[in-house]
């Protein structure tokens, strides 16, 4: 979306530190929900008397809705003003867990779950704008490590979290633990958050936004079948092989439009490319590791559900110590030294992963993990940021959409990439069910993959992002 410089408006901003926690615990809810139904979805099948199968519905229709409404957060932000769009996601998100919560069939639940979807989907990237567009771009580096560590903790403590409320509770608590968060959160954006808007309106995309969904939600919903192997591989290649066509259909609608709602022109920023491309190839492993170091942990060490996450807890404490170091070591090191080295040592503490055994002492997986958390926690902060170093401020509704959507496009991927792994490794072993041995292929597979970034983030000017980080290259 290609608007005059300083074309949009906001009201006077509170400090950074405020505004992000606020984004960040909607950010918080959202990735705890993605990872905590999993854990419930046996006591789900027998409350509603159907398949455990059956209750996989419950994963790919929030899914979906994500596909189809990303993509559409920044153009809706810029239209109605992104403070209101922020509280009608928040609003959306917790009724649809309150309606999940007293859902009494799955056709209900289902119905739930895609409006839990929608407020999903816009929930993060308008707050992501927010921030953008209230925070100076010498802050935004510490803003970025606030904003990040809510949304990493939510996907480690979900598996454990949603055992405990399953085993002592009952599954319907984990929708209703979000409702006290959904409400502070709409209280305190209400209160905090400052209403940004475009103050010139342009056309909606409507055939983009038809095309757009489609194709990302073939591309998700096939890898997410094909990781879980919920189908045979014909039909997941089929929608992934759909998912591209429709996809190409769309870049051909979007160079012809003046207004896409997925801009690619925003490509042409060599900082929003290089952290696009690099940053899709490091989350590959980042969607992995959920997925693989809680089933090792619980099949390969016979560890329980709750003991497996306290110890992939661990990481996010490294997580956490990250904010207070990462705007130090940007001023001093600058993106592209820390991009491309702190790459290649996030992606080391995660191969590391492959040499776990039952044998060897706890403290030293917990001191791989917890140091492992801490430099892909430093990574992504990195990439979130120096994406929009070049990117006029104008155009950040448009960078916001386009970045999440391939975020989100890229952990699914991930899954898909160490299920694929997982399962070809227990196939040519001859195992009946996954050994020890078989995880650490698939930790490897996917460590070679995101190794990929370190070249990439190579090409990024010595200067890069250098308002944002205060580095000098000398």
């Amino acid at each position: 979306m290609r608007l005059p410089a300083a074309s949009f408006r906001m009201s006077p901003a509170p400090g950074f530190r405020t505004i992000a926690l606020i984004i960040a615990s909607a950010m918080f809810m959202e990735q705890l929900d993605g990872t905590i139904l999993a854990t419930a979805l046996p006591s789900m099948a027998t409350s509603f008397d159907v398949s455990p199968l059956h209750m996989s519905v419950a994963l790919t229709s929030y899914m979906l809705s994500l596909a189809v409404f990303i993509p559409a957060s920044g153009a809706v932000a810029d239209r109605y003003g992104a403070r209101d769009v922020f509280r009608t996601a928040i609003v959306l998100f917790t009724l649809g867990s309150m309606l999940c919560g007293i859902a009494p069939n799955l056709p209900t639940l289902v119905l739930a779950r895609l409006l839990q979807g929608i407020g999903g989907a816009m929930m993060v990237p308008v707050g992501r704008l927010v921030l953008l567009r209230s925070v100076p771009k010498h802050e935004l580096v510490s803003a970025m490590s606030w904003l990040l560590v809510p949304a990493l903790i939510g996907p480690v403590i979900g598996p454990p979290l949603g055992g405990l409320i399953v085993t002592w509770l009952s599954w319907r608590w984990i929708f209703y633990i979000n409702l006290p968060i959904g409400i502070v959160g709409f209280i305190l954006a209400t209160r905090f958050v400052p209403d940004v808007r475009a103050a010139e309106r342009t056309p909606f995309d409507g055939l983009g936004f038809v095309l757009s969904g489609i194709s990302l939600s073939c591309l998700v919903f096939g890898l997410e079948l094909a990781s879980r192997g919920a189908t045979s591989p014909l039909g997941s290649t089929g929608l992934v092989a759909g998912g591209l066509a429709v996809g190409a259909l769309y870049i051909w609608h979007a160079r012809r439009t003046r207004y896409p709602l997925l801009d690619l022109s925003l490509m042409r920023y060599q900082t929003f490319r290089l952290s696009v491309v690099g940053g899709s190839l490091t989350r590959i492993t980042a969607g992995s590791v959920p997925f693989l170091l809680p089933l090792m942990m619980q099949l390969g060490f016979g560890m329980s559900a709750a003991h497996s996450g306290i110890v992939t807890f661990v990481s996010a404490l490294g997580a956490m110590a990250m904010k207070a170091t990462a705007a130090p070591l940007l001023r001093r090191f600058g993106f592209r030294s820390v991009l491309v080295w702190n790459g290649v040592l996030s992606l080391a503490f995660i191969a590391l992963c492959a040499a776990f055994r039952p044998d060897w002492p706890l403290w030293i997986i917990y001191a791989v993990l917890l140091i492992g958390g801490f430099f892909q926690s430093l990574q992504f902060t990195a990439y979130n940021t120096v994406a929009y170093a070049d990117v006029p401020s104008e155009r950040f509704s448009s960078a916001t959409s386009f970045y999440t959507t391939f975020q989100q496009l890229m952990l699914s991927l991930g899954i898909c990439v160490a299920a694929a792994s997982l399962h070809a490794s227990v196939t040519f072993s001859g195992h009946t069910q996954a050994q020890i041995g078989d995880f650490s292929v698939a930790f490897l597979v996917v460590t070679i993959v995101s190794l990929f970034a370190a070249p990439i983030c190579a090409l990024l000017p010595r200067n890069a992002g250098a308002e944002m980080s205060g580095h000098r290259a000398r």
